[in-house]
């Protein structure tokens, strides 16, 4: 009987998923750190909230499930689906649509396919898609104004109280649009240099996303440094979402610019901490750039002509979908032979 063959791939030295996992966190701080000084208390408030409730939520399912709680709870996975929930949803998000997008990311998308390494889907982009979907004003609304925490940031107590009742009257001033949905939406009526001059752009690409972007850069690069993730992933998504945006997109009074879709939402983030999820992504290094490559096309598409500013948790779900096709099609040569065998197995491979 012929049994089908798959190459794995191999680490040179042991390295556990919560070694993994602890890297992870330790390489977004630069891009915390930057959300903090530069938007306020509230993404911090929200990585340290989304940890908990993830942790906490991951605990009650593994007792129910009658799983060894503290073995599963050591490897940190449930912990990055916190901090990447409280990295992406908004710094002044209501904390029960937190709750709801943690919750929903733990017990829907990961522990109800049977826990870490069964889950087809990005547990914390299914929690983020499902708030931005069902709560739409809570999550476009909830942007805070770039301002350096000590000029001008609502303090500490405000942002708790906003969080805590949902209502903005302490904040309104310090509220607005992501700088992708602002352009996107001004552009239509105004050229580009007037589009630009609005407050969030600031004198640069868009004032204060660059150096959150330029903070999850470095903490990528780290990643890649000690070999946590490959380049395949995050390269061609970056390299899609450039190709469609200068086919696209060359002219800044149609359409938002290459530099404004790479350094003004969550691109970075996306690229390095996101679509490299081990579990849900691709497998194969070929399969591994058609699905970065995927996700950078989708994310222009939507932030494009789609009802998105953002877009990426849409790009990396759907992706999500294409990947045991993608695996299927794209295994990678097994040692003794020339080529793959891909696709379905005709009677003379049989």
């Amino acid at each position: 009987m012929a049994l089908a063959q798959q190459s794995s791939p191999h680490a040179r030295r042991a390295r556990s998923t919560s070694n993994v996992m602890l890297w992870v966190i330790l390489a977004s701080l630069p891009g915390l750190l930057a959300q903090t000084i530069f938007f306020g208390w509230g993404n911090l408030i929200n990585v340290i909230w989304c940890v908990v409730l993830a942790v906490g939520t991951e605990a009650a399912m593994l007792k129910l499930r009658k799983r060894p709680v503290m073995f599963f709870i050591r490897d940190n996975t449930a912990a990055v689906t916190g901090l990447l929930l409280g990295l992406s949803l908004p710094p002044l998000a209501p904390f029960w649509v937190s709750a709801i997008a943690v919750i929903a990311a733990i017990v829907l998308a990961k522990q109800l396919y049977g826990g870490l390494g069964s889950n087809p889907f990005n547990p914390a982009m299914v929690g983020y898609a499902l708030v931005l979907i069902s709560f739409p004003v809570a999550m476009t609304t909830n942007w805070a104004e770039p301002a350096i925490l000590w000029q001008g940031a609502p303090s500490l107590a405000d942002t708790l109280a906003t969080m805590a009742s949902g209502k903005q009257s302490a904040v309104d001033a310090f509220t607005m649009a992501t700088p992708l949905d602002q352009y996107k939406h001004s552009i239509s009526s105004k050229t580009a240099a007037e589009v630009l001059t609005h407050p969030t752009f600031g004198d640069g690409v868009a004032r204060g996303w660059e150096w959150v972007n330029a903070g999850f850069l470095a903490g990528g690069l780290l990643l890649l440094a000690m070999r946590i993730i490959t380049w395949h992933i995050p390269v061609s998504f970056l390299a899609g979402l450039a190709i469609m945006s200068l086919a696209f997109g060359s002219n800044p009074d149609l359409y938002a610019p290459l530099s404004m879709h790479l350094l003004a939402g969550g691109t970075m983030l996306g690229a390095f901490f996101i679509a490299t999820d081990p579990v849900s992504a691709a497998t194969s290094h070929q399969g591994k750039l058609i699905y970065g490559a995927g996700i950078g096309v989708l994310i222009y598409l939507i932030r494009t002509w789609g009802s998105y500013p953002d877009a990426v948790a849409f790009g990396v779900l759907l992706m999500n979908f294409a990947v045991p096709f993608i695996d299927h099609y794209t295994p990678p040569r097994t040692y003794g032979h020339h080529k793959a065998r891909r696709g379905i197995p005709t009677k003379s491979q049989g």
